[in-house]
């Protein structure tokens, strides 16, 4: 057996062994994140919602009059904004893991990767959650004929949603795991995959169509990121109601299979030496 399908598998037992105490403490971060708020869990549905509406009034003039392209533009963002808010949220929350649990860390030994998938797996539960809020906003635009919203249309196509939400997890995980090993040695990853983050937001067809861009080279750009393939494919399920496009699925998946794999590696590599940097 080579050495990393031996980290591989010895990862796996060991998720089997602690896996109760990872679903602990994921329960516990869902928990902990809206404790001092008045209204608690609802946050999962009002700040999608307020994001919606605000980028909405910004952007709806300039990109959501295009209704070859886009056929209501409040749920082709919140479409975008909803996947793109959970990657941005879990990896943050995943490369500042260990610092925060730091006096844990050091007192009594849990396996060190329950802390950045506890982050990662608490943030998907909250994501799951505005899929609700997603519904009541294609519902309330359907009615309502709002912004192009006689234009949505729903079928059998929408069920295969969640093919995308788990390739985006898997990438997700992957990239967390990284990061959280990362920031460790180099704190100022924090401030740097902070700008990283608010360029993939225009780098991202979130506000506007692809077919907006007509330079070659940025179309290329563009596609070539995972998270287009993953945001397209959840988009071609719930908004579009057609069939995947099996290449991007088979595309996004290759890609986050790759990075979780060598997220577990490179978490393994370096994980014992993160009490030391602590």
């Amino acid at each position: 057996m080579s050495g990393t399908d031996g980290e591989i598998k010895y990862t796996y037992d060991m998720f089997k062994k602690y896996k109760n105490l990872l679903g602990e403490l994921t329960r516990k971060n869902v928990k902990l994140k809206y404790r001092n708020s008045w209204l608690g869990i609802l946050w999962s549905f009002i700040q999608p919602l307020l994001y919606m509406v605000v980028l909405s009034v910004v952007f709806g003039g300039i990109f959501g009059t295009n209704k070859a392209d886009i056929v209501c533009f409040p749920v082709y963002l919140f479409t975008g904004r909803l996947l793109f808010s959970f990657f941005t949220t879990s990896t943050k929350q995943a490369m500042t893991t260990f610092r925060r649990n730091q006096a844990i860390i050091k007192k009594v030994y849990v396996p060190k990767y329950m802390y950045p998938l506890s982050s990662i797996f608490s943030n998907f539960i909250n994501f799951a959650i505005s899929l609700i809020c997603l519904i009541f906003v294609w519902i309330f635009f359907r009615t309502t004929g709002i912004a192009g919203g006689d234009g949505l249309r729903i079928n059998g196509y929408a069920l295969l949603c969640w093919v995308p939400m788990i390739i985006l997890l898997v990438f997700s995980t992957g990239v967390g795991l990284i990061l959280s090993v990362v920031s460790v040695y180099f704190r100022d990853i924090e401030y740097i995959w902070e700008v990283m983050c608010q360029l993939l937001f225009y780098m991202v067809p979130i506000i506007y169509h692809l077919n907006r861009i007509h330079t070659d080279w940025i179309r290329y750009i563009i596609k070539i990121n995972p998270l287009y393939s993953m945001i397209e494919l959840f988009r071609q399920c719930v908004l579009y109601n057609q069939i995947m496009s099996w290449r991007m699925v088979g595309y996004a998946a290759l890609v986050s299979g790759i990075t979780l794999l060598f997220g577990i590696w490179f978490f393994n590599k370096k994980s014992d030496d993160i009490i030391f940097h602590l």
